[in-house]
């Protein structure tokens, strides 16, 4: 039996090989024709950059004037131009905590999963399977299967169809990683904004807190007058009103500059009751901005480089849509053993096996190939548009800012000289009520006008210091 079984075995195994010989010939012809054809087909459109027509200089450029020309280049730590530890300090835990952040890496990890998911294709997949199984047909006896088998199978990129696929998913996760930095840049931006008005607030309670105190001194005057029969009862309900009015004033920015502190806590993934910042009731010093020009900003932007990224991703896109119409080859083979019994499972006549390409094509599918490469091509279109209207914003918002910022800073000078002419036109009011040549009504009229220029003044000089913040972020958006 023994005898009989090793030749059986050797007849086997010569009886595949002959077959697996007679088969290569043909394996290696089909292949080497559809290398051959793959050469001349070219289903991938061949990728470049979408032209934008920029102009060489800012328009406004001119109108920004630097007191130190040689000022640093813009570094990825933009905000410490500001010199605020307190905001380095929720800068660097913004990076660490911010749940927004948080969920734009997660998606950039969905990216590289995708990424390698299609990367997978470009290799065979190996499979085993392992059965046994009782059956019984009607009339008959029962009987027990048992097999053991492998198999292997890869699809020939003869056309680019997974090329193409892999194409794609590349540059989705290369916008996937600049939404990322997009998304980093615009939270810092939102920080060092939100950060400042609450600064802002806090030197306005403290103006107010001020002159609260000057109008509570001026109500007793008044008071004094009008018990000694000097002054009116309108005098006093005048001071009366203006004191209480800047008091709801007050209110209202206290709990401004707290809410500005929620808002912080959130941005640094914190609960509210969470942080709690020192009151310092002063405004940064607006930096010195380095003048960037406009290829600088196309290549640190992030939003920009994501644009363009997604058009290479689209344009990789045709390529697979075009792929669909050529036939698709699959090596697929399978081997294993097949027995009625487990102990003689593995013995030579129990072997099987196959090997062999396959060739796979949709003869008619009512225009659906066709209608995928032109929703290609038109995807293709909808983001070559929008990475030109992103160019084309970016450089809106950096003239936006530069012109703001100068002029913010001009409107800045106008209005200090209008809060000492204001000042200097209530101390005379005061002292001709005092003296009793004017009503109380001149000297609440010269006292609005004074607060109310010291208000401007600190408006000028919170709205120039976020047109500063935001040209930071424009121009430093590395990646």
């Amino acid at each position: 039996m023994r005898s009989e079984d090793s030749s059986t075995a050797a007849r086997g195994a010569f009886s595949a090989w002959g077959f697996a010989t007679r088969l290569a010939p043909r394996l290696c012809l089909c292949l080497t024709l559809g290398a051959l054809i793959a050469g001349c087909a070219s289903t991938t459109d061949s990728y470049r950059r979408p032209e934008v027509a920029t102009p060489a200089a800012f328009k406004e450029g001119a109108l920004w004037q630097q007191a130190n020309p040689q000022a640093a280049e813009v570094g990825a730590e933009w905000w410490r131009l500001f010199k605020d530890p307190a905001l380095d300090g929720l800068q660097a835990r913004l990076v660490v905590d911010n749940q927004t952040l948080r969920a734009s890496q997660a998606q950039y990890r969905v990216a590289q999963a995708a990424l390698a998911r299609s990367q997978s294709a470009l290799f065979p997949t190996l499979g085993l399977s392992a059965a046994a199984d009782r059956s019984r047909a009607r009339g008959g006896s029962a009987g027990d299967g048992f097999s053991l088998s492998g198999s292997a199978s890869w699809e020939i990129d003869l056309w680019g169809r997974v090329a193409a696929t892999v194409d794609n998913a590349g540059a989705s996760l290369q916008a996937s990683q600049a939404d990322v930095a997009a998304v980093r840049l615009s939270l810092q931006a939102t920080l060092v904004q939100t950060y400042h008005a609450m600064r802002a607030a806090e030197v306005q309670a403290a103006l107010l807190e001020s002159s609260l105190g000057s109008y509570q001194r001026s109500l007793e005057l008044t008071q004094n007058r009008y018990s000694a029969g000097v002054a009116s009862a309108a005098d006093v309900a005048q001071a009366q009103t203006q004191y209480k009015t800047t008091q709801a004033q007050l209110i209202e920015v206290r709990a401004s500059r707290a809410q500005l502190e929620h808002a912080l806590a959130t941005l640094v993934g914190q609960p509210a009751a969470g942080l709690s910042l020192a009151t310092t009731a002063q405004l940064p010093a607006p930096p010195e901005v380095p003048l960037q020009v406009p290829s600088h900003l196309l290549e640190r932007r992030p939003d920009i480089a994501a644009a363009e990224r997604r058009v290479a991703a689209a344009n990789a896109q045709i390529g697979v849509a075009q792929a669909a119409f050529f036939p698709a080859l699959t090596l697929s083979a399978n081997g294993g053993f097949r027995n009625d019994t487990l102990s003689g499972l593995f013995s030579a006549p129990n072997l099987f096996w196959s090997l062999g390409p396959a060739l796979a094509l949709a003869l008619l599918d009512g225009g659906a190939r066709q209608a995928g490469i032109d929703s290609a091509r038109a995807s293709t279109d909808q983001a070559t548009a929008n990475y030109r209207q992103t160019v084309l914003s970016a450089f809106q918002e950096v003239e936006d800012n530069l012109v703001l910022a100068t002029s913010l800073q001009a409107q800045a000078e106008a209005q200090n000289e209008a809060m000492v002419a204001a000042r200097r036109a209530l101390e005379i009011a005061t002292n001709q009520y005092q003296a009793g040549t004017v009503s109380y009504l001149n000297v609440v009229t010269a006292q609005a006008a004074a607060l109310s220029s010291e208000r401007n003044l600190l408006d000028l000089r919170t709205r120039r210091l976020a047109a500063i913040n935001q040209l930071l972020k424009n121009l430093a958006g590395s990646w």
